[in-house]
């Protein structure tokens, strides 16, 4: 019997257990080989050989760890290690990241509501995991999305976990795989055995509903095989119509991709008509739409939108590297305190669309440069400018 402070692997100790279901077993354990404090702590998985496992679950233990292994993406845990353990009983052991956080189905049984701007947040954070997972050569399906294997973490931003159900060749192979999922969350086509893109959006939509409504999708009503729950909550026309979209009982009247999906969220549609020229939209102009100009209708990364200190603090220097020209207007007298704070506000989204950029981390390192210079320079210097204005202005009333 496995038990807190073994070691495992001589390397693994087990510090306290986050689950038990006998033969399953999750430990939260310590890293005795990790080089940095941060990446100490680790998620051990266990599954017990015989006996009531079945040769699909072990398959499907097996499988989560080769996708894992497989995916690298900055919301998904990392794979760390899969090894064997004999002890009276053979565990097969997966050990990956530990994502400091908690589950938002833990967040909802403290009771926890959430607001629909919140919603829309943590909706786009899933649908930019999901677009990577999709457009995988294979595709690779998650199956089980639901609150519980969503992590808000303490970084603030949301984690995908839990690929115990993951399905990597349906698309490619058109066949039939092991019936898993969670009932009220997986839809009517995943529990006949074939599961598509547009079924982990289906999942997404209703783990959305929960957490507005906080009442889970199993214990709405349902009318023609569709979940009732507009009477639960106060949204945007065009929200409402987004998320109806997202659980529509057939495949085929959903989103068919969370490229559409997130598509369509980011510009507000109401009743979006999805033709060929939307779902040509690419993963590379996602990920990297830089350079295509200030009045472009291209989406620009969520995760680096916000204010722009540099812009602000610097902007007769800013405007020049980020190419944003429209921030010459700071150096007209009456305009330009005004447009020094647009430029705060709007400078990352106008710097993004301005230039190229090699990815959205050269972005980040580039305005954070300029924020740090702003910070040092800018402010004093800007701080020294207002003192002689205001003593120059004294002066003349003097």
């Amino acid at each position: 019997m496995l038990q807190a402070q073994e070691v495992l692997q001589n390397r693994y100790q087990l510090e306290r257990q986050l689950g038990n279901n006998g033969v399953r077993q999750t430990w939260l354990a310590r890293d005795l080989q990790a080089t940095e404090a941060e990446h100490e702590l680790v998620v051990v998985k266990m599954l017990a050989f015989g006996g009531a496992v079945q040769w699909d679950d072990l398959k499907l233990f097996e499988r989560e760890a080769q996708i894992l292994k497989a995916i690298d993406h900055p919301r998904i845990p990392n794979y760390i290690d899969y090894f064997c353990v004999d002890d009276r009983t053979l565990w097969f052991v997966l050990v990956e990241e530990y994502i400091a956080g908690e589950s938002f189905k833990d967040l909802l049984n403290r009771g926890q509501r959430f607001s629909e701007k919140q919603v829309r947040k943590i909706a786009k954070e899933v649908l930019q995991i999901l677009i990577h997972l999709h457009e995988l050569n294979p595709v690779v399906l998650h199956r089980d999305i639901k609150p519980s294997n969503l992590i808000y973490g303490e970084d603030e931003h949301v984690y995908l976990v839990d690929f115990g159900a993951v399905q990597d060749k349906a698309a490619r192979e058109g066949v039939t795989f092991t019936v898993v999922g969670t009932y009220g969350y997986a839809p009517m086509e995943q529990f006949g055995g074939k599961a598509v893109p547009a079924s982990d959006l289906y999942a997404l939509g209703t783990t959305l509903i929960h957490l507005l409504t906080g009442i889970s999708p199993a214990d709405l009503p349902q009318k023609d095989l569709r979940v009732q729950f507009s009477d639960h909550v106060n949204l945007s026309p065009a929200f409402m119509s987004w998320l109806q979209r997202m659980v529509e009982p057939a495949p085929e009247n959903r989103f068919q991709t969370a490229q559409q999906a997130y598509y369509a969220l980011r510009h507000g549609a109401k009743k979006p008509s999805y033709n060929s020229s939307l779902a040509a939209v690419t993963k590379e102009r996602f990920i990297n739409n830089s350079g295509c100009g200030i009045s472009s209708q291209e989406m620009v990364p969520e995760e680096i939108l916000g204010w722009n200190w540099g812009a602000f603090l610097m902007p007769w220097l800013w405007l020049w590297t980020n190419n944003v020209w429209l921030g010459l207007l700071c150096f007209i007298p009456n305009v330009g305190l005004v447009m020094t704070v647009i430029l705060g506000v709007k400078g990352n989204e106008w710097a993004w669309k301005s230039r190229r950029w090699r990815s959205i981390e050269h972005f980040k390192q580039h305005q954070r440069g300029w924020a740090i210079a702003g910070i040092l320079l800018g402010a004093p210097l800007s701080f020294l400018l207002w003192l002689v204005t205001f003593a120059a202005i004294a002066g003349i009333f003097v």
